[in-house]
């Protein structure tokens, strides 16, 4: 045990003596979470610019105008009476949506002839899209049902009458999970499981390479010749230092008042799965590619899609079949899917043991795989300097 302790120090020594290995496991984590924190702590997006071209210039075209200028989410950069060149103005104004008002508006709709309101939506950003789209048809729909019950009102119909006649039946949204629509209570907890995911990604995969690069691991080799007792060297550092990442990480929950339950023993377990599964593979890669810029770039590969992949933001639903069957190995995809039960829904382990019993195959495969391949590194390595030993003698 001497032994052991003497190498983990050495490991640690290794460990703060790469810059960039610190900058990538501490720096980023905290930097990206404050960083994305903020950009979504507004939690809704507001202020999408919108041009009403108002042909009609009417006493009922001006309400129009003003409802639009009380909506919170629509921002009402211009009115104007002849469209323009919208088309040119594009590039620059990135107008969310325009209104048009057609000529006769306001006649038509005394004389029943149901004049059409046209909106151009800009699809290029489909968030901003989405939004100013619901925005803009609460907005109509309400002066819609405003100008109907007052046409009857004025046919004579009580106004209770009046109301009631246009409106057959009322709807009530009662919205759960995230009920005021949050964005960052949505997509923060997601990001932040993804940057861990990644970190210890490409602070494994230098664990190995970088021995096999400096010829560290010779000396390695000579202290034991069992690869579980490497991997234990390796492992115990990290071990030591990723539960003090997530409790950083885990931080910016409480601090951007991000309504999910994550302090549980669910949640532990969950996390504790992430990262030994994040750990094997990203061993596994030191291990397989005697290259630190090789094993990064090919952990990349597959930590740069798995956010996307993982069904978190769009559903796997969608996804193609052989795609879908990828991204259930990526340890992010189980990961995402039993926090949103325990974060959100209030889930416990039987609710997330399909998620659990797949990070447990995760983990049992690259495990068993890292220390077959490590032990044959050993054996070739051994026979190797034997020969060589015995060609000196």
């Amino acid at each position: 045990m001497k032994d052991f302790f003497r190498l983990v120090k050495v490991e640690f020594t290794r460990i703060f003596s790469n810059n960039v290995l610190l900058a990538i496991f501490i720096g980023a984590p905290i930097f990206y979470g404050i960083i994305f924190g903020y950009v979504y702590q507004q939690g809704k997006v507001i202020d999408l610019p919108i041009v009403i071209i108002d042909q009609d210039k009417s006493p009922t075209s001006d309400k129009i105008v003003d409802a639009f200028l009380d909506n919170e989410v629509l921002l009402v950069s211009d009115v104007r009476y002849i469209p323009g060149n919208i088309i040119a103005e594009m590039p620059t104004k990135q107008y969310a949506a325009v209104i048009t008002l057609p000529t006769d508006f306001e006649a038509d709709i005394f004389q029943k002839r149901h004049p059409e309101i046209r909106v151009d939506l800009n699809m290029a950003n489909m968030v901003n899209a989405n939004t100013a789209s619901k925005n803009i048809q609460s907005v109509l729909m309400t002066l819609n049902a405003g100008i109907e019950i007052e046409g009857l009102k004025k046919s004579g119909l009580h106004p209770t009458k009046a109301a009631a006649a246009y409106e057959s039946f009322k709807i009530n949204f009662n919205k759960l999970y995230n009920s005021t629509g949050n964005y960052v209570t949505f997509m923060l907890p997601g990001m932040l499981a993804a940057i861990m995911q990644q970190i210890i990604f490409l602070a494994m995969a230098l664990v190995f390479s970088r021995d096999f690069e400096d010829g560290y691991f010779g000396s390695l080799v000579t202290e034991s010749k069992f690869s579980l007792y490497h991997i234990a060297v390796k492992s115990t550092p990290f071990i030591l230092m990723i539960p003090i990442m997530w409790g950083i990480v885990s931080l910016f929950i409480p601090y951007f008042k991000i309504e999910a339950d994550v302090f549980n023993f669910p949640m532990l377990i969950l996390v504790t799965l992430l990262t030994l599964s994040s750990m094997f593979i990203g061993m596994l890669f030191s291990i397989a590619i005697p290259s630190q810029l090789k094993a990064t770039e090919l952990l990349m590969v597959i930590s740069t899609p798995a956010f996307v992949l993982s069904g978190f933001t769009w559903p796997t639903l969608a996804f193609p079949e052989a795609i879908t069957n990828v991204a259930q190995f990526i340890p992010l995809t189980q990961f995402l899917s039993a926090f949103r039960k325990i974060a959100f829904y209030g889930g416990n382990i039987s609710s997330i043991a399909s998620e659990i019993n797949m990070l447990l195959v995760i983990i049992a495969v690259t495990f068993i795989a890292m220390l077959l391949l490590l032990q044959l590194k050993i054996y070739r390595y051994t026979k190797k300097h034997s020969k060589i030993e015995t060609a000196i003698k």
